[in-house]
């Protein structure tokens, strides 16, 4: 396995769906609470990076096994086993190493935060694995959009914008025969309305990815969301997901959550649209579904730069 079909196998453009969420709770924390610690920060990036190429390899690899079509752009083309013709010795050895890294990376983050790390990490990490593995994985299911969406848009950033401000939003601890739980819930709640257009647009990559795939899933088994509810139907609920996150801002800049400088997010509104509606005209993996993914980029980079310039304009003042 070299470098190239290494990076096809883990498709690392597509980690970008946790890598986001993950700038984007550690610059909430920034923003809003003015905490930020580096050795945290560079710990989770290279647990959940590594756990995030693992859980995509693991999909390949269950594909890969478990496929009734073996010809085809899904098999042939975008599985990179078949690709590359990569040995399955070395793609379960590269599987095992990535997963290795990953929990190395969770456990020194947890002795520097706390349990509560390793408790939303652990269910993340199962979720992961679930999600492409096991009997019925989740992404077989109608749930792989929920669940995507919950665990990569708002967990990610719940526990990016904790390793920062800690007690600020939760405080677990653990005695010999009691345990304590104190909830900052306005802060949760306003975390959570923070997180989703995260939750939706990464919820949108997953759905139009079934769409796209909604022959070849019947094919070989895979009842997901859009086999359930239809074609039209999976594409009207796609548009929606964009809406309710203008929405979401919307009501985040009313409540002083988010910056004013918010309103500057509106002009992405013109190439989300366009991008809608060239997918909704036609669904195809290998044209099309990057749509999805330039949609989520486009509104999560541009909060993102909304929030950098928010706290750069804070740091001026305050200095």
């Amino acid at each position: 396995m070299n470098v190239i079909s290494f990076l096809r196998f883990v498709e690392l453009p597509t980690k970008v769906a946790s890598m986001l969420p993950f700038l984007l709770g550690s610059l909430y924390a920034l923003y809003r609470f003015d905490d930020f610690e580096p050795l945290n920060f560079a710990l989770m990036l290279v647990s959940l990076l590594s756990f995030d190429m693992a859980t995509t390899a693991i999909n390949n690899y269950y594909d890969f096994k478990k496929a009734a079509k073996t010809h085809g752009y899904g098999y042939e083309t975008h599985n990179a086993i078949v690709r590359h013709g990569l040995r399955e010795r070395t793609v379960v050895a590269t599987i095992f190493t990535l997963l290795l890294l990953a929990v190395g990376g969770g456990i020194a983050l947890v002795t520097q935060t706390g349990l509560l790390v390793f408790l939303l990490g652990g269910l993340s990490f199962l979720i992961g694995i679930l999600y492409s593995f096991g009997p019925i994985p989740i992404s077989r299911m109608p749930l792989g959009e929920l669940f995507s969406g919950l665990f990569m848009g708002f967990v990610i950033i719940f526990i990016s914008a904790y390793i920062h401000s800690g007690d600020t939003l939760v405080t677990l601890v653990f005695r010999p025969d009691w345990v304590t739980l104190q909830l900052n819930w306005l802060e949760v709640l306003y975390l959570f309305w923070f997180s989703v257009p995260a939750i939706l647009g990464i919820a949108g990559i997953m759905l139009a990815n079934n769409i796209c795939d909604i022959e070849d899933d019947i094919e070989n088994r895979r009842y997901t969301l859009p086999v359930y509810i239809g074609r039209k139907n999976a594409l009207l609920l796609f548009r929606l997901l964009y809406y309710v996150s203008f929405l979401d801002l919307i009501v985040l800049l009313l409540l002083g959550v988010n910056p004013v400088l918010t309103v500057m997010l509106l002009i992405t509104v013109i190439p989300l649209r366009r991008n809608i509606a060239l997918f909704e005209e036609k669904q195809e993996k290998a044209v099309t579904f990057i749509l999805s993914v330039k949609n989520f980029v486009l509104m999560s980079t541009a909060r993102i730069a909304v929030l950098a310039l928010a706290i750069l304009i804070q740091n001026v003042i305050a200095f």
